[in-house]
């Protein structure tokens, strides 16, 4: 149902692994354990370094205060005229300057701060866990391995399956997708295994493939067991409705010419009758006729090839007069 592919994100060595192929995982529990000297370092010089940015905000505040307190003296005496207007405005830039210092300082501190917590959360990736509940499926991964961060076009380190419930794809032809509704049941057999398993049709890709003319279908069916495994070649039944009324006949009772698809009827003189028919479904050995005949009509099964329309057969099982064509 879930598959999750667990890749570095931390630099280092590998250290320990815990769980082996088969293993059952719960979400969060570790499953490698990295050594990264490297991030650890860089980790304790960014904390330095915010604590020298924390000390810079702390001294910029203190430079803005005195500024601040400054030019709002020398503007008193310069309005009283003890001081000089010159004295006033260098008073003045100087608080504007030490403040805009200490904005410079505390947006240091925050971009400091965030580079700081990004180093935390690498850190963590020094253990690598399971996403959620599940099965080991593949193990790559042994102590000594030197693991590069944010690789990913090698194998992964592991592979975690949720398998509790799982789902299927189906190549459906292009004339069954119409049937394929969700909730449409299905029953499944595996190779290999006795039984078969029941599935739902969940949702249609709602697109046809134009190399095959067939629509993908996704079908899920349960697994509490874990019988059926992932990657696994299945064959699927559909439990597709039918209406009872839809008349059947045998697909050996077709004939195919130039003219179509025509089916030998024997009429009550006992002569033939080609007729035109337009079919439904292909159901194997049976196929769908949604129109040309109707249910009390009699049929030849595997016509010859020579039969036209007016000759003349004997019903197998019965007495009649000799006929020039015959078919059983």
């Amino acid at each position: 149902f879930y598959t999750g592919t667990l890749y570095a994100r931390a630099s280092g060595y590998v250290t320990a692994w815990h769980k082996d192929l088969g293993a059952r995982v719960r979400k969060d529990e570790v499953l490698v354990e990295v050594s990264a000297p490297d991030l650890d370092q860089q980790l304790a010089e960014a904390r330095a370094t915010l604590t020298q940015l924390q000390a810079a905000v702390d001294q910029a505040q203190a430079n803005a205060d005195l500024s601040a307190a400054t030019n709002k003296r020398t503007a008193r005496l310069v309005s009283q005229g003890w001081s000089s207007e010159e004295r006033g405005d260098t008073d003045r830039f100087t608080a504007a300057s030490r403040t805009a210092a200490l904005s410079v300082a505390k947006a240091n501190l925050v971009a400091q701060q965030a580079n700081v917590s990004r180093l935390e959360e690498l850190t963590r990736f020094k253990e690598i866990k399971a996403p959620f509940d599940g099965v080991v499926t593949a193990r790559n991964v042994d102590i000594g391995d030197l693991l590069t961060a944010g690789g990913t076009s090698g194998r992964p380190l592991y592979r975690v399956s949720d398998i509790h419930r799982v789902r299927i794809y189906v190549n459906v032809p292009q004339a069954f997708l119409a049937a394929m509704k969700p909730g449409l049941k299905a029953s499944m057999r595996v190779p290999g295994l006795e039984g078969t398993f029941t599935a739902e049709v969940t949702s249609t890709a709602n697109a046809i493939a134009e190399d095959s003319r067939k629509g993908l279908v996704e079908l899920q069916a349960d697994n509490p067991d874990g019988r059926l495994w992932p990657g696994a070649f299945v064959e699927v039944q559909f439990h597709v409705p039918s209406n009872p009324g839809t008349l059947r006949v045998p697909a050996t009772a077709l004939v195919f010419n130039r003219n179509g698809t025509l089916v030998a009827q024997v009429q009550d003189d006992h002569r033939v009758a080609l007729k035109p028919v337009t079919l439904g479904r292909n159901l194997g050995n049976e196929v769908e006729v949604r129109a040309g005949i109707t249910p009390a009509e009699r049929l030849i099964d595997n016509p010859q090839e020579f039969l036209a329309s007016g000759d003349l057969v004997r019903v197998a099982g019965q007495d009649d007069t000799p006929h020039t064509a015959s078919a059983e």
